[in-house]
Protein backbone atom coordinates (compact mmCIF):
# COMPACT_ATOMS: atom_id res chain seq x y z
CA UNK A 1 0.00 0.00 0.00
CA UNK A 2 1.12 3.54 -0.75
CA UNK A 3 2.59 5.29 2.28
CA UNK A 4 0.14 7.68 3.96
CA UNK A 5 0.47 10.41 6.57
CA UNK A 6 -1.80 9.62 9.52
CA UNK A 7 -2.64 12.49 11.87
CA UNK A 8 -3.86 10.87 15.07
CA UNK A 9 -5.82 12.54 17.86
CA UNK A 10 -4.89 11.75 21.48
CA UNK A 11 -7.67 12.32 24.06
CA UNK A 12 -10.44 9.70 23.73
CA UNK A 13 -8.74 8.27 20.65
CA UNK A 14 -5.54 6.83 22.14
CA UNK A 15 -6.51 7.02 25.80
CA UNK A 16 -9.54 7.66 27.97
CA UNK A 17 -9.95 11.31 28.88
CA UNK A 18 -13.45 12.71 29.08
CA UNK A 19 -14.78 9.87 31.23
CA UNK A 20 -12.69 11.25 34.12
CA UNK A 21 -14.06 14.77 33.54
CA UNK A 22 -17.62 13.40 33.41
CA UNK A 23 -17.15 11.59 36.72
CA UNK A 24 -16.00 14.83 38.36
CA UNK A 25 -18.87 16.76 36.77
CA UNK A 26 -21.41 14.29 38.18
CA UNK A 27 -19.87 14.68 41.65
CA UNK A 28 -19.84 18.48 41.23
CA UNK A 29 -23.51 18.53 40.26
CA UNK A 30 -24.32 16.53 43.40
CA UNK A 31 -22.53 19.19 45.45
CA UNK A 32 -24.52 22.05 43.86
CA UNK A 33 -27.91 20.32 43.64
CA UNK A 34 -28.91 21.15 47.25
CA UNK A 35 -28.89 24.82 46.23
CA UNK A 36 -32.23 24.12 44.54
CA UNK A 37 -31.35 23.60 40.87
CA UNK A 38 -31.99 20.61 38.63
CA UNK A 39 -29.01 18.55 37.49
CA UNK A 40 -29.76 19.50 33.87
CA UNK A 41 -29.72 23.22 34.67
CA UNK A 42 -26.44 22.96 36.59
CA UNK A 43 -24.86 21.14 33.65
CA UNK A 44 -26.21 23.79 31.27
CA UNK A 45 -24.64 26.63 33.28
CA UNK A 46 -21.36 24.71 33.50
CA UNK A 47 -21.33 24.17 29.72
CA UNK A 48 -21.93 27.87 29.09
CA UNK A 49 -19.20 28.80 31.56
CA UNK A 50 -16.78 26.40 29.87
CA UNK A 51 -17.53 27.89 26.45
CA UNK A 52 -16.74 31.35 27.80
CA UNK A 53 -13.55 30.31 29.56
CA UNK A 54 -12.24 28.32 26.60
CA UNK A 55 -12.24 31.50 24.53
CA UNK A 56 -10.18 33.28 27.18
CA UNK A 57 -8.12 30.53 28.82
CA UNK A 58 -8.10 27.69 26.30
CA UNK A 59 -8.59 24.00 27.00
CA UNK A 60 -7.20 21.86 29.79
CA UNK A 61 -7.80 20.83 33.37
CA UNK A 62 -7.07 24.25 34.87
CA UNK A 63 -9.53 26.04 32.60
CA UNK A 64 -12.06 23.34 33.48
CA UNK A 65 -11.37 23.85 37.20
CA UNK A 66 -11.95 27.58 36.81
CA UNK A 67 -15.30 26.83 35.18
CA UNK A 68 -16.35 24.55 38.03
CA UNK A 69 -15.49 27.14 40.65
CA UNK A 70 -17.22 29.97 38.77
CA UNK A 71 -20.32 27.86 38.26
CA UNK A 72 -20.44 26.94 41.95
CA UNK A 73 -20.09 30.57 43.08
CA UNK A 74 -22.74 31.72 40.60
CA UNK A 75 -25.32 29.11 41.62
CA UNK A 76 -24.59 28.85 45.34
CA UNK A 77 -24.47 32.64 45.81
CA UNK A 78 -24.58 33.38 49.53
CA UNK A 79 -24.56 29.64 50.31
CA UNK A 80 -21.06 29.27 48.79
CA UNK A 81 -18.48 27.88 51.21
CA UNK A 82 -14.70 28.16 51.10
CA UNK A 83 -14.30 24.53 52.10
CA UNK A 84 -16.44 23.45 49.15
CA UNK A 85 -14.28 25.51 46.77
CA UNK A 86 -11.21 23.88 48.31
CA UNK A 87 -12.80 20.46 47.78
CA UNK A 88 -13.47 21.25 44.12
CA UNK A 89 -9.92 22.51 43.66
CA UNK A 90 -8.53 19.35 45.23
CA UNK A 91 -10.51 17.14 42.87
CA UNK A 92 -9.25 19.13 39.89
CA UNK A 93 -5.64 18.64 41.04
CA UNK A 94 -6.32 14.89 41.29
CA UNK A 95 -7.74 14.94 37.76
CA UNK A 96 -4.64 16.66 36.40
CA UNK A 97 -2.47 13.92 37.90
CA UNK A 98 -4.58 11.04 36.59
CA UNK A 99 -2.37 8.84 34.38
CA UNK A 100 -3.61 8.13 30.85
CA UNK A 101 -5.62 4.92 30.52
CA UNK A 102 -4.64 3.59 27.10
CA UNK A 103 -7.57 2.29 25.07
CA UNK A 104 -7.68 -1.37 24.06
CA UNK A 105 -5.58 -2.27 21.04
CA UNK A 106 -3.80 1.07 20.77
CA UNK A 107 -0.11 0.14 21.34
CA UNK A 108 -0.12 -2.85 18.99
CA UNK A 109 -2.06 -0.95 16.34
CA UNK A 110 0.38 1.99 16.49
CA UNK A 111 3.28 -0.48 16.24
CA UNK A 112 1.69 -1.91 13.09
CA UNK A 113 0.93 1.47 11.54
CA UNK A 114 4.30 3.13 12.21
CA UNK A 115 6.08 0.45 10.17
CA UNK A 116 3.95 1.29 7.15
CA UNK A 117 3.03 4.96 7.35
CA UNK A 118 4.12 8.32 8.74
CA UNK A 119 2.37 9.01 12.05
CA UNK A 120 1.91 12.48 13.55
CA UNK A 121 0.23 12.94 16.93
CA UNK A 122 -2.10 15.93 16.61
CA UNK A 123 -3.76 17.10 19.82
CA UNK A 124 -5.14 20.32 21.23
CA UNK A 125 -4.99 21.76 24.71
CA UNK A 126 -2.67 23.43 27.18
CA UNK A 127 0.84 22.60 25.84
CA UNK A 128 2.53 21.54 29.09
CA UNK A 129 -0.49 19.51 30.20
CA UNK A 130 -0.84 17.68 26.88
CA UNK A 131 2.91 17.09 26.61
CA UNK A 132 2.89 15.54 30.09
CA UNK A 133 0.03 13.24 29.10
CA UNK A 134 1.88 12.14 25.97
CA UNK A 135 5.02 11.44 28.00
CA UNK A 136 3.13 9.47 30.64
CA UNK A 137 1.37 7.45 27.95
CA UNK A 138 4.66 6.02 26.66
CA UNK A 139 3.35 6.21 23.08
CA UNK A 140 5.51 9.06 21.78
CA UNK A 141 8.02 6.70 20.16
CA UNK A 142 5.49 5.64 17.53
CA UNK A 143 5.24 9.17 16.10
CA UNK A 144 7.51 11.10 13.76
CA UNK A 145 6.23 14.37 15.23
CA UNK A 146 3.98 15.57 18.05
CA UNK A 147 1.89 18.68 17.40
CA UNK A 148 0.05 20.39 20.28
CA UNK A 149 -2.16 23.32 19.27
CA UNK A 150 -4.63 25.59 21.10
CA UNK A 151 -7.45 24.81 18.66
CA UNK A 152 -8.01 22.31 15.84
CA UNK A 153 -9.76 24.25 13.09
CA UNK A 154 -9.38 24.29 9.31
CA UNK A 155 -6.69 27.00 9.47
CA UNK A 156 -4.62 24.89 11.87
CA UNK A 157 -5.00 21.86 9.64
CA UNK A 158 -3.89 23.93 6.67
CA UNK A 159 -0.76 25.04 8.53
CA UNK A 160 0.01 21.46 9.53
CA UNK A 161 -0.36 20.23 5.95
CA UNK A 162 2.05 22.94 4.79
CA UNK A 163 4.56 22.35 7.60
CA UNK A 164 4.79 18.59 7.06
CA UNK A 165 4.34 18.70 3.26
CA UNK A 166 1.34 16.39 3.40
CA UNK A 167 -0.23 15.35 0.11
CA UNK A 168 -3.91 15.73 0.97
CA UNK A 169 -5.09 12.70 -1.00
CA UNK A 170 -2.72 10.57 1.08
CA UNK A 171 -3.35 12.37 4.38
CA UNK A 172 -5.78 11.08 7.01
CA UNK A 173 -7.04 12.54 10.28
CA UNK A 174 -8.03 9.88 12.80
CA UNK A 175 -10.09 10.84 15.83
CA UNK A 176 -13.30 10.77 17.87
CA UNK A 177 -14.47 14.38 17.62
CA UNK A 178 -16.57 15.57 14.68
CA UNK A 179 -15.92 19.20 15.63
CA UNK A 180 -12.14 19.02 16.01
CA UNK A 181 -10.97 15.93 14.17
CA UNK A 182 -13.27 15.08 11.31
CA UNK A 183 -15.05 18.17 9.96
CA UNK A 184 -12.14 20.66 9.78
CA UNK A 185 -9.86 18.02 8.25
CA UNK A 186 -12.34 17.12 5.54
CA UNK A 187 -13.12 20.79 4.94
CA UNK A 188 -9.58 21.35 3.64
CA UNK A 189 -9.50 18.15 1.59
CA UNK A 190 -7.95 15.59 3.92
CA UNK A 191 -9.42 12.12 4.39
CA UNK A 192 -10.71 11.16 7.82
CA UNK A 193 -11.34 8.14 10.01
CA UNK A 194 -14.06 8.73 12.58
CA UNK A 195 -13.87 6.45 15.63
CA UNK A 196 -16.83 7.44 17.85
CA UNK A 197 -16.34 7.34 21.61
CA UNK A 198 -19.37 7.06 23.88
CA UNK A 199 -17.94 9.68 26.26
CA UNK A 200 -16.91 12.31 23.70
CA UNK A 201 -17.19 15.75 25.32
CA UNK A 202 -20.54 17.48 24.73
CA UNK A 203 -18.85 20.59 23.35
CA UNK A 204 -17.19 18.45 20.65
CA UNK A 205 -20.51 17.17 19.29
CA UNK A 206 -21.74 18.26 15.87
CA UNK A 207 -22.98 16.47 12.73
CA UNK A 208 -20.26 14.90 10.60
CA UNK A 209 -19.94 16.98 7.42
CA UNK A 210 -19.05 15.68 3.96
CA UNK A 211 -15.85 16.91 2.34
CA UNK A 212 -13.84 16.28 -0.77
CA UNK A 213 -11.85 13.53 0.96
CA UNK A 214 -12.85 10.01 1.96
CA UNK A 215 -14.61 9.30 5.26
CA UNK A 216 -14.28 5.97 7.05
CA UNK A 217 -16.17 5.18 10.26
CA UNK A 218 -14.73 2.48 12.51
CA UNK A 219 -15.95 1.04 15.83
CA UNK A 220 -12.49 0.76 17.43
CA UNK A 221 -8.89 1.94 17.00
CA UNK A 222 -7.61 -1.58 16.35
CA UNK A 223 -9.77 -1.72 13.21
CA UNK A 224 -7.30 0.66 11.51
CA UNK A 225 -5.15 -2.37 10.72
CA UNK A 226 -7.76 -3.49 8.22
CA UNK A 227 -7.60 -0.18 6.32
CA UNK A 228 -3.91 0.82 6.44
Amino acid sequence: MRRHTLLIDADDTLWENNVFFEKLIEDFISIVEPCGYTRAYIRHILNETERKNIRQYGYGVRSFGRSLEETYIKLAEQMAKRETLAQIHGRVVELERTPPKILDGVPETLAYLTERHRLILFTKGEPAEQAAKVERSGLQGFFESIEIVPEKDSETYGSLVHKHKIVKTHGWMIGNSPRSDINPAMKIGLNAVYIPHQHTWTLEHEPVMAGSGKLVILPAFRELRGHF
